[in-house]
């Protein structure tokens, strides 16, 4: 299969006519603001340790250069394969916090995908770990029964999948909704544990999506590298029913992996797809449940040192986001 590229440019913002006038008048203030912090600095006492000098997520998150700790990794979720580990108690977090990645509400949606509605699902919960009982218990995605949900994986730093699915979707939030898209999440750290699998798809049906996009990293052995985007295979059985789904999905993939391996400089994986990126499943209950266009991302593999360098950077998780909003612009605007 092959990838398609993406087909805009986000406009240039224009020179505003007032910027000289602006500029004398700032200079003009500069002499009392620097009066009045004299003022503050004085009687306020020292810094109140905000990291008010840390690097930001596009969305407004604070970010870091260091991994938090993540608590356990389960063994299996619903995107990859087994990955046993545990994450180190010791490392910090190289990305957002939950309280400062919360974006503002959006302003009324303008640009090029008004009117276009994305459901944006974060792998996993940085939290399930604390709830073993509520995400083992069994749901019912179409074909057979599954785990609710899992920790996901880690790297062997100890940084959490979970932390870096949000980390990227909430950067993805904002260039979509920069384009005028109406986006949704799944979850937001906002909530105990999951939601579940079964959730996660009724989320996005229950949205009308035109478009939905799951976003995880792998758990795979060292040396295995590389990007896959997972496309639902045709599914009629119980609930399941993809088969309207099926062709729209291929394009979205195809559009995100494209738009993927030019914006990152990410390979396409080296163990499984055959060096397409592109991998078709039938066993996933977030796209078996699906009744609007949706695809997975596994971005990475956390397990290996070369990959975790990216996943962990700021720079490149941005990249990531940019490269998934750039396909699902393409594949919105036809």
């Amino acid at each position: 299969m092959s990838y398609t590229g993406p087909d805009f440019e986000p406009p240039q913002p224009r020179r505003s006519p007032l910027r000289r006038p602006l500029t004398v008048a700032i200079a003009a203030l500069v002499p009392g603001a620097l009066l009045g912090w004299g003022v503050y600095a004085a009687v306020a006492g020292p810094d109140d340790g905000s990291g008010g000098g840390a690097d930001r997520a596009a969305g407004g998150a604070r970010t870091s250069a260091t991994p938090s700790p993540g608590g356990s990794v389960s063994a299996t979720d619903d995107a990859k394969e087994p990955a046993s580990t545990s994450p180190s108690p010791t490392v910090k977090e190289p990305s957002a916090s939950a309280s400062a990645s919360k974006s503002a509400p959006a302003a009324p949606a303008t640009g090029p995908l008004k009117g276009k509605v994305v459901v944006i699902d974060p792998g996993h919960n940085p939290s399930n770990f604390r709830h073993a009982s509520e995400i083992n218990r069994k749901v019912n995605v179409g074909t057979h029964w599954k785990a609710c949900d899992t920790t996901g994986t880690a790297t062997n730093a100890g940084w959490p999948e979970a932390k870096f699915t949000l980390d990227v979707a909430h950067r993805l939030r904002t260039l979509l909704e920069e384009q005028g898209a109406t986006v949704k999440l799944t979850q937001d750290d906002d909530r105990p544990y999951g939601p579940c699998v079964d959730e996660r798809a009724r989320i996005g049906n229950e949205a009308k999506a035109d478009a939905a996009i799951s976003i995880h990293a792998d758990g795979s052995g060292a040396g295995n590298r590389g990007f896959h985007v997972i496309l639902p295979g045709s599914v009629h059985d119980g609930e399941a029913d993809t088969r309207a789904i099926v062709a729209p999905s291929a394009e979205l993939g195809e559009r995100i992996a494209g738009s993927f391996v030019r914006v990152t400089g990410s390979a396409p994986s080296n163990y499984v797809g055959g060096g397409t990126g592109l991998v078709t499943r039938t066993d996933l209950g977030g796209l078996n449940l699906s009744t609007v266009p949706k695809v997975f991302i596994e971005c990475g593999n956390m397990r290996d040192g070369e990959d975790a360098a990216l996943l962990t950077s700021g720079e490149w998780r941005q990249k990531a986001a940019q490269g998934m909003s750039e396909g699902i612009v393409s594949f919105l605007r036809g």
